[in-house]
């Protein structure tokens, strides 16, 4: 018999025992009780997987003290007379999700939150390419905090110096993901939970993990725009040598997507399904038609493909690209103008970017 399962046998024995004397009663009823008062409680959220067993998460939850014995909430689950207030004549079944628990709560309750399938968070899917306000509203509309909130905790001064972010806002730092959130949420834990997750998946990224904070919000900066001009992941590494190239030679980017940023984001209009020459000629430092080089910050916030892109761009001869393939969002690129024009629309007319 394995040491393990000995010890488990061997307390189920003594439990027994205790349960079967008159003060074994009483200490049934301990065993069953909350750990603390709600003055007192501690709150954790626990993640049961598919597969996760039972006596699993008894360690856990002895671990996090929130019961008073591991090997009595094992066999309580399997044997439910064990349990004071529990209304079910079976056993636990341990239904996988995300749950909320407390200290405060009973063994029973604790059994009915875990066997209830009801996870206490809500998933939130923040897709690539959102702006800092869009992922605000998304936020308020899942009634995790307010847009106003979070916005206003996007551009906390004190809050960017601690992540060394040389810029006003967390414009681009915001990394899309799927996240287990709770709603009510504090708008700054939110916003540090989706930062953290940014610097976390940067490590992975060759020229982003070692760059020092002037140098990534440049790449961050550069890997915004390629997010709101790509559709197919192979080209987005094009796309960002193609802007690199003409950082480079001191030629504008030419990018549609910053001249959206500015409509949508600056100005507050409504998205635009064409970009005019009147938009073209728009006084803002974010117009790469007007000016040359990077606009001063991201505009939206990038995933993997976007950042991997802007962190090592390919060396091309590519200057120009543009959509020949609309549905499926490909591009033909270019190394001259007259190539360029030879084979389409230019970028001045080219169809509004940001339908991703």
């Amino acid at each position: 018999m394995k040491r393990h399962t000995f010890l488990k046998l061997v307390s189920f024995l003594v439990l027994l025992l205790l349960l079967s004397a008159g003060a074994g009663y009483v200490y049934r009823g301990y065993l069953c009780e909350p750990v603390t008062d709600s003055s007192a409680a501690r709150k954790v959220t626990l993640t049961v997987p598919s597969g996760m067993t039972i006596a699993k998460v008894a360690s856990y939850l002895s671990e996090q003290q929130l019961i008073h014995n591991k090997y009595f909430f094992y066999y309580g689950a399997k044997y439910p007379v064990l349990v004071k207030g529990r209304e079910t004549s079976g056993p636990l079944v341990l239904k996988s999700g995300v749950y909320d628990l407390s200290s405060d709560m009973t063994l029973a309750q604790i059994y009915a939150v875990l066997s209830s399938g009801i996870s206490g968070q809500v998933h939130v899917t923040i897709p690539e390419g959102l702006t800092l306000r869009k992922v605000a509203q998304l936020l308020e509309e899942q009634k995790i905090c307010s847009a106003q909130d979070f916005i206003a905790k996007g551009h906390d001064v004190q809050l960017l110096a601690e992540y060394h972010i040389p810029a006003e806002s967390f414009e681009g730092y915001l990394f899309p993901d799927t996240y287990y959130l709770i709603p009510g949420m504090d708008s700054s834990d939110v916003l540090t939970k989706m930062a953290d997750n940014f610097f976390a998946h940067i490590q992975s990224i060759p020229g982003l993990s070692e760059a020092p904070a002037d140098v990534l919000h440049t790449k961050v900066i550069l890997a915004s725009i390629v997010e709101r001009e790509y559709r197919i992941a192979e080209e987005a590494p094009l796309i960002a040598s193609v802007f690199t190239n003409r950082i480079n030679k001191e030629i504008g980017l030419y990018s549609c997507a910053t001249i959206e940023y500015i409509i949508t984001e600056i100005q507050g209009k409504e998205h635009p399904d064409v970009i005019t020459y009147d938009d073209l000629q728009i006084d803002n430092p974010y117009n790469t038609y007007k000016w040359r080089g990077l606009p001063p910050g991201p505009i939206s916030n990038p995933g993997t493909v976007a950042l991997a892109a802007a962190a090592n761009p390919p060396e091309t001869n590519y200057y120009f690209f543009r959509v020949v393939d609309a549905a499926a969002g490909k591009h033909v690129f270019n190394s001259n103008f007259q190539s360029h024009v030879n084979s389409g629309n230019t970028l001045y007319t080219k169809k509004a970017a940001g339908s991703k």
